[in-house]
């Protein structure tokens, strides 16, 4: 069987923050109604896939999916397993925000079946947190990580933004210690990113916001990278830092460009080289669900060219190119056409090239951008 990960989008919000580009509404009308589409979209794929997969995990991303009561979400994580095949011990992971959540809804959370949480807390400051328009405040965000260990969660993670207008490196470190104080054993770490159609972006271009420049940037992120490591936290991916073991299975199944099936609005999908996305209007996703079993907006086939680009960039950004599985899937030609590049990188420090793996280091993860545009 092969082996693929399970996203369900759950788009319920109270508000949306200024940087966020995901699909969310603030309207709670038609949570029945979806979670009654979801379980019809299961039924649809699974009619599909048959028994030819095994999924690894599920993660429950949003909107605010903690936002749902934890029945509303275990009833989900209880029709999939009823519909689809998976692993002993899958990671069954819920995005989580300060402020929606107590002990008692975690441990109900426990109780559904999830097992992982990640909790968007972006930064520990007051004047970064109204900024961000976030709902919650410092000494909310960390009893939420302290009430999730103490519900019985053993696999946290926390989400940190960077760069933001005005942000110094201390204030920046302060963050980083705050969090390596905390019960957590991953922390993502995302560079602010302006994103069009958020009001962010409209903040920037109606020059009410000014961002700080690429350089700036690159710094709190060499910084970034070399707290973690005198910390113990490796990273494993361009954002993201770890305890070992406690990698996220779900997004390393994105990064080793492995199969994920996507559920619900705006959701995306990939398998068997096609990859496709659903409507993102939720009453448009219920619409097509009833008539058609399936809400796909469009689809692609993958061509042979941009299936090796976007392994390589995805195996770059993470782990390292496995020089072995490369070659079985690719042959050799590509990776002789570049391998003056990736030695000239050698010996400027952005990478370390052995017979096995090609890796980028500190260095090469600061100009990782720069380097997939020469590559790719």
């Amino acid at each position: 069987m092969k082996e693929t990960a399970l996203y369900i989008h759950i788009p319920f919000c109270d508000h949306k923050c200024i940087y966020c580009d995901f699909y969310s509404i603030i309207a709670y009308d038609n949570v029945v109604p979806y979670l009654s589409s979801l379980k019809s979209e299961m039924s649809y794929y699974a009619g599909l896939l048959k028994d030819e997969r095994k999924f690894t995990s599920i993660y429950f991303g949003g909107g605010t999916p903690s936002f749902m009561e934890p029945e509303y979400i275990g009833e989900l994580i209880n029709t999939a397993s009823g519909f689809f095949n998976f692993t002993e011990k899958p990671e069954i992971t819920l995005e989580t925000n300060p402020g929606t959540v107590d002990k008692n809804k975690l441990e109900l959370f426990l109780q559904s079946g999830i097992n992982r949480i990640s909790i968007g807390i972006q930064s520990f400051h007051e004047d970064e947190l109204k900024f961000l328009t976030r709902i919650h405040n410092k000494e909310t965000a960390i009893e939420t990580v302290h009430n999730t260990a103490n519900a019985g969660f053993d696999n946290i993670s926390v989400d940190l933004i960077f760069n933001l207008p005005g942000q110094t490196k201390q204030k920046w470190l302060s963050n980083l210690r705050t969090a390596i104080e905390l019960p957590v054993k991953h922390i993502s770490a995302y560079s602010l990113i302006l994103e069009r159609g958020t009001i962010l972006n409209k903040m920037v271009l109606d020059g009410k916001v000014t961002l700080q420049n690429e350089d700036y940037d690159a710094d709190l992120y060499e910084l970034t990278i070399d707290f973690f490591e005198e910390h113990g936290f490796h990273q494993y991916e361009v954002s993201n830092f770890a305890l070992d073991g406690y990698e996220c299975l779900h997004n390393n199944a994105y990064w080793h460009y492995k199969d994920y099936l996507g559920l619900g609005t705006s959701a995306h999908s990939f398998m068997n080289g096609k990859r496709w996305h659903n409507y993102s209007s939720l009453h448009r996703y219920i619409t097509e669900l009833n008539k058609n079993g399936h809400a796909q907006s469009s689809s692609e086939l993958i061509s042979p060219e941009q299936e090796l680009n976007e392994y390589v960039m995805l195996a770059l950004r993470s782990s390292g190119l496995k020089l072995y599985e490369h070659k079985k899937k690719f042959g050799d030609d590509w990776l002789m056409q570049k391998y003056d590049y990736f030695k000239l990188l050698k010996n400027n420090g952005f990478l370390n090239l052995d017979e096995n793996n090609i890796r980028l280091t500190r260095k090469g993860y600061a100009v990782c951008d720069e380097i997939l545009s020469h590559l790719l």
